[in-house]
């Protein structure tokens, strides 16, 4: 049997904020124009925070909570992307209608500036995943 982490405060705290700047980044996708698909996509080997479509492109958006610029440059490292690589895949292999489209991996900061910060395309997956 796994084992759990012991509840937390600061955890739930966490697990709150992320939750808000996933809420509101799925709001400012959408004045961007881009349709909501699936919010917290999750499988096995991954999940994804946000799914969103816009013309020909299917965007799977990661959603990272920072309280300083600063912090940026570290958001997403390379585990936490082959983890929403390859729950893009699972989504994929179960809906082949995404298989047409032009598949993107964007992220989305959200903080204590005033407007969410999209990066379109900001990674690509690595080969063999």
């Amino acid at each position: 049997m796994a084992r759990r982490a012991p509840h937390r405060p600061d955890r739930a705290a966490a697990e709150a904020r992320g939750r808000r700047a996933e809420r509101w980044a799925a709001w400012w996708l959408r004045l961007k124009g881009y349709r909501l698909v699936e919010r917290r996509f999750r499988t096995p080997v991954g999940e994804v925070d946000l799914i969103v479509a816009k013309g020909p492109v299917l965007a799977f958006v990661e959603v990272k909570h920072r309280r300083a610029l600063a912090h940026l440059p570290d958001s997403l490292n390379a585990r936490q992307r082959d983890r929403v690589a390859r729950a893009a895949l699972a989504y994929m292999a179960g809906n082949p209608a995404a298989a047409a489209a032009d598949i993107r991996f964007d992220l989305v900061l959200v903080g204590r500036w005033p407007w969410p910060r999209h990066i379109p395309g900001a990674w690509r997956p690595r080969a063999g995943l």
